[in-house]
């Protein structure tokens, strides 16, 4: 192969390449629309989880650190809130926003019941706005997020307000 084959070789790979649609690219705004919902997967909270994160933050507040502690009203291991919507996040990362998600820009949030070690938690998102902005190819979008355990008990909800890409005009 001469070095002007290998060259327009190369070329055709990299044009190749940046044709061919991207495996676990999130949604952009285009491909959504008001009234969507999607499911995340599910995953159980484990104790790593929680040593993991409370000593990555600093939460090491005693109902999180001491099993069983006394001053506790809940029964089991209770994680932070915090992990919990770090977890689905996760999800909704991996699988709608990856590579398109550009901004969180607004976050409100109700923790309604505790969430365990040994839990399952899995969420239900609804896309409920989408509003193009006036810069092209991007849009703020607004989604409702509820968050369940293993026997479909509400954990959390969460409305959360992103500026995701969109394709360009």
């Amino acid at each position: 192969m001469t070095a002007n084959n290998w060259i327009s070789s190369t070329d055709n790979r990299s044009a190749a390449l940046a044709a061919t649609p991207r495996m676990g690219q999130g949604f952009v705004w285009q491909d959504l629309q008001v009234g969507q919902q999607l499911r995340t997967f599910r995953r159980t909270v484990t104790e790593t989880d929680l040593v993991n994160f409370i000593n990555t933050t600093g939460m090491l507040e005693a109902i999180f650190i001491e099993d069983g502690y006394d001053g506790g009203a809940i029964r089991g291991r209770p994680v932070p809130g915090a992990l919990t919507y770090t977890l689905i996040e996760g999800f909704i990362l991996q699988s709608m926003i990856q590579g398109t998600g550009l901004a969180m820009l607004e976050l409100h949030q109700k923790i309604l019941a505790p969430v365990v070690v040994g839990d399952t938690i899995e969420a239900l998102v609804e896309v409920t706005d989408i509003k193009p902005t006036s810069k092209g190819g991007r849009a703020v979008v607004t989604s409702r997020i509820e968050v369940y355990n293993q026997r479909q008990e509400q954990v959390m909800v969460y409305t959360a307000v992103r500026l995701l890409a969109g394709r360009e005009a």
